[in-house]
């Protein structure tokens, strides 16, 4: 399993906004992927940390980005919102623990 993470630290008040743009709407999302999560910092709320779940291959998660529908607009919408990017790449779950 992979996970594509990025920290975002937004425009003020542009946090909702970017959110918005990356919802996919009506576009079918790219097979492989299984879950997203948007995190607002409690102490920052300007700082947005996005992650999704690829059940696949980092070759397939790339060509599936490169082929998504909508995802240059996507681009386009969102990267005007962003003051600037922390941490931003492709990670391996190599741990996965249930915890309770």
């Amino acid at each position: 399993m992979l996970v594509a993470l990025t920290v975002r630290k937004v425009k003020p008040g542009k946090a909702d906004d970017l959110v918005a743009a990356m919802d996919p709407g009506d576009r079918e999302v790219p097979e492989g992927w299984k879950r997203f999560y948007a995190l607002r910092s409690l102490s920052d709320p300007d700082e947005i940390i996005t992650f999704g779940f690829f059940d696949g291959t980092i070759e397939q998660l790339r060509e599936g980005q490169s082929q998504q529908e909508g995802y240059q607009e996507m681009r386009a919408q969102t990267d005007p919102l962003v003051e600037s990017i922390g941490a931003d790449g492709i990670y391996e779950v190599f741990v996965e623990e249930q915890m309770g």
